[in-house]
């Protein structure tokens, strides 16, 4: 029985840090095992353009921790007045390494989100010619559409016909949470692919409402039904090169989360890895856990796999705190149900 595992040191392909006190308080739990991480942009006010992600990277690099080697990689938020040039110097200068699709709505922080597709196909189309990701936030905002259908109807309804129109752009469709959006990323071919999170491998939507609300399990998109939970499983663990992760670790403060109108997001950066070992080896997969952590990833975004090797090993059930203090309040850390056996050597 395997009892320990080296691999490349893992990224994170979508990833909330916030800004100010916050930002100071949970980077030093992404930074602790990860080398790089796509930065979300759904700040207030959002990071539009090339001078806000300089100013945001900047700030990111004066919280890092002392002695960690982390590098964010920046993301442009686009808008329905985003200017095609500006995405193109930032991306020719390796500021930027993509660009956020929000529907308008959607989520945390995206009322400046697109509502009209047709007044962003000329910052599409110069993506598609410079070979710029776009990710995407795949759920509509319709109120018709029941919120457990949301992704799906995406596809449909929003993401292919983009893809249609603009052949050649590169799109990852983000946090998938359907059988629906595995198959679709499947079918999309080398310029389309998908991320996974850590905590919809582990919940599906009963975890969330049976037996009372628990909103640290409160996710957008939300969780589904167990049988897409499974397929979620199944396709991080089944070695295919179109899925990485990107664990969407979003922090908010306990109160804004335990109250009448409570925020979405899970924060997952500070047990991530040995959730994950957790998982691949009930899966009997451990050997593709580096491929889904490590190497998808950087393959797709066309950068270099990390040198730096981590090793994690399997021993007494770990102690880690269920929730950190950051200067922004208590941030409560998922819980996944089950004792981590798995830890990721200092």
């Amino acid at each position: 029985m395997t009892q320990s595992l080296t691999l490349r040191r893992p990224d994170d392909w979508h990833l909330h840090l916030r800004d100010g006190a916050m930002l100071e308080g949970v980077l030093p739990e992404t930074t602790r095992h990860f080398a790089r991480a796509i930065v979300m942009p759904n700040l207030v006010p959002p990071v539009v353009t090339a001078a806000e992600a300089q100013a945001y990277r900047d700030r990111i690099l004066k919280a890092l921790p002392a002695g960690a080697r982390f590098e964010p990689l920046m993301v442009l938020y686009l808008t329905e007045t985003t200017d095609p040039a500006d995405v193109r110097a930032a991306a020719a200068s390796g500021l930027v390494t993509a660009v956020k699709l929000y529907p308008a709505g959607a989520t945390t922080n995206s009322a400046s989100g697109v509502r009209d597709f047709d007044r962003v196909r000329g910052v599409l189309e110069t993506m598609a010619e410079i070979g710029l990701p776009l990710c995407v936030h795949g759920e509509v905002t319709d109120p018709a559409v029941d919120i457990f259908d949301r992704e799906a109807v995406f596809l449909d309804r929003v993401l292919d016909p983009i893809r249609r129109a603009t052949p050649g752009l590169r799109v990852v469709l983000e946090h998938v949470t359907t059988r629906e959006g595995l198959d679709y990323v499947r079918g999309g071919g080398p310029d389309m692919a998908g991320t996974l999170t850590t905590h919809h491998l582990i919940i599906n939507r009963n975890h969330i409402l049976a037996g009372g609300i628990r909103p640290h399990y409160y996710c957008l998109p939300v969780a589904k039904r167990e049988t897409h939970r499974l397929a979620l499983r199944a396709a991080a663990t089944g070695g295919e090169a179109c899925f990485f992760l990107g664990t969407d670790s979003a922090p908010h403060v306990d109160a804004a989360k335990e109250s009448g109108c409570g925020c979405a997001g899970c924060f997952t950066a500070t047990n991530t890895l040995p959730i994950l070992a957790h998982v691949f080896e009930e899966e009997g997969a451990l050997d593709r856990l580096e491929g889904f952590v490590s190497l998808h990833g950087p393959a797709f975004y066309r950068l270099p796999p990390n040198e730096e090797r981590i090793t994690l090993r399997k021993g007494e059930a770990l102690a880690l705190p269920a929730r950190i203090e950051t200067g922004a309040g208590p941030v409560t850390v998922f819980d996944p149900g089950f004792p981590l056996l798995w830890h990721v050597e200092p």
